[in-house]
């Protein structure tokens, strides 16, 4: 089973890995595996979402979404996503920027580096957005309980997380921004570029939640409307057309998930870049991180066993805003990769470590709980 659902990612893992070598040495190696750890460890959250909701889809839309949705969303926006954006923030042609990576990595390096600013503070405001609005909605079940119960009190604030957000793009426009880091280890002025590229990042997300939200509620309706449409038919003692309403159901959860996944790739396109600024290695890390989301989402409509680690959900959010803030930071502040890359991995090893002993404790509790019961029975018997 594990063989049949991950054997086309361990595939890719190899070839992305030998590629990388190929490429640039046991360095470029050592970025690839940190990025593919990265991207994977972010899309655990992602594949418990959307495998969620595939469980209520039929198998012939499970099959679309995990190829053709996968196709887009996935490929789509992990692999053409980084060049637009460098495209972009380099005011350069997408073939050119493409030609560029690959003909004169050094010019390219430089052009990057310069929209480093730029593509730090639009990615920064995203990854902090998706962060804030995770910590301050009050959820049944908490891991950091200290911290997260007192913010689920303060996100009853409306717009709090908005404000939080902008009050930290204020503060990095003008202490990072005003000594921003270029190519050959100049500093300049950019908080006017931040403080835009910032705003155009919180303008995304919104628009990602907003259309997300539409999906959602449409869903909701939808399903409202099957049920109604059930009772009618049971009371009237016809049957009804299953496909017609479960095909209209489907459709909605498509496009729902299309919106949600596109949205969690944000997470690892954009943490890439607080990686490396190469595009040909960020292409073959997020590729077999990309690999992983699909096998992920498959394994758990299949089996649903990582359902059971409550807090790896709040393990990657916890990632996210780390990426966030080092982000931020590199405007002015080069970080190294190796220590961007190991706070992702450090959280999502702690977060399933405490889902394990939560697990563990649980269990305990339930034998001792079916123990108690026996005893009593047998003393009754008596």
């Amino acid at each position: 089973m594990l063989l049949k659902t991950f054997g086309w990612s361990f595939a890719v893992t190899a070839l992305g890995l030998v590629a990388a070598v190929l490429y640039g040495g046991w360095a470029a190696f050592g970025l690839v595996a940190i990025l593919s750890v990265l991207e994977i460890s972010l899309s655990f959250d992602n594949a418990v979402v959307n495998a969620g909701i595939l469980k209520k889809m039929s198998a012939f839309w499970q099959k679309i979404f995990l190829t053709v949705g996968i196709l887009i969303a996935v490929f789509g926006m992990r692999l053409v996503f980084p060049v637009v954006i460098v495209a972009l923030s380099a005011q350069l042609g997408p073939i050119e920027a493409v030609d560029l990576a690959l003909t004169d990595k050094d010019r390219y390096q430089e052009l990057v580096t310069d929209a480093h600013p730029a593509i730090a503070a639009f990615g920064g405001m995203f990854l902090l957005m998706i962060f804030l609005d995770f910590i301050f909605e009050d959820r049944d079940i908490k891991w950091l309980g200290w911290l997260e119960r007192p913010l689920a009190k303060l996100g009853k604030v409306d717009m709090l997380s908005v404000c939080i957000a902008l009050i930290i793009l204020l503060i990095s426009a003008i202490t990072f921004a005003t000594h921003a880091h270029q190519h050959g280890g100049a500093h300049v002025d950019k908080a006017e570029t931040v403080l835009l590229a910032g705003i155009g990042g919180l303008i995304t997300y919104m628009i990602v939640g907003g259309l997300s939200g539409y999906f959602e509620d449409k869903l909701e309706e939808e399903e409202e409307r099957e049920h109604e449409q059930e009772e009618e038919a049971v009371r009237a003692g016809k049957p009804r057309s299953a496909v017609v309403v479960a095909g209209k159901a489907a459709f909605f959860m498509f496009l729902y998930l299309e919106v949600l996944d596109a949205s969690f790739s944000f997470d690892g396109v954009i943490g890439a870049f607080a990686i490396t600024n190469d595009i040909v290695l960020m292409a073959l890390g997020l590729g077999i991180g990309a690999m992983y989301v699909r096998s992920l989402t498959v394994y758990l409509v299949r089996e649903g066993t990582l359902d059971d680690y409550v807090y790896l959900e709040h393990g990657a959010h916890y990632a996210i805003g780390a990426l966030a803030m080092i982000l931020l930071v590199t405007i002015r502040y080069e970080i190294n990769e190796f220590i961007t890359g190991s706070v992702g991995v450090i959280l999502i090893a702690w977060s399933f470590w405490s889902s394990v002993r939560r697990n563990r404790a649980l269990a305990a509790a339930e034998g001792k709980a079916v123990g108690s019961d026996d005893k009593t029975e047998v003393s009754s018997g008596v």
